[in-house]
């Protein structure tokens, strides 16, 4: 089951757009499972080796790095995200609300 999950969560990553985030909680919802997601972190953490997978996309519902500590290198994931054009101060994400993408719901 958790490896199906994980590839359901990776099917919704590669979608998120060029230059947007969403969040583990939104990714959650999508797949029909609004409580998981620390699953969805976890299947984030396991995609580190996986260069077909945006991770550096997906943050915590406030706009923070929560997962920037598995990124190889101390600011990867912030690096990543302005290289994007998205705007990180302090590990937040600024006007989190304008670059947040919202996955649609599978059926």
């Amino acid at each position: 089951m958790e490896e199906n999950f994980f590839e359901r969560v990776y099917e919704i990553a590669r979608q998120i757009p060029y230059g947007r985030v969403t969040s583990y909680g939104a990714i959650a919802k999508a797949l029909g499972t609004a409580r998981s997601a620390r699953m969805v972190g976890w299947a984030m953490n396991a995609s580190h080796n996986r260069e077909d997978i945006p991770a550096h996309r997906v943050v915590n519902r406030k706009g923070l790095l929560s997962g920037k500590h598995h990124f190889d290198g101390t600011n990867l994931m912030q690096q990543l995200l302005e290289n994007e054009g998205i705007e990180v101060v302090d590990n937040q994400i600024v006007d989190f609300e304008k670059v947040f993408w919202t996955p649609e719901m599978k059926e």
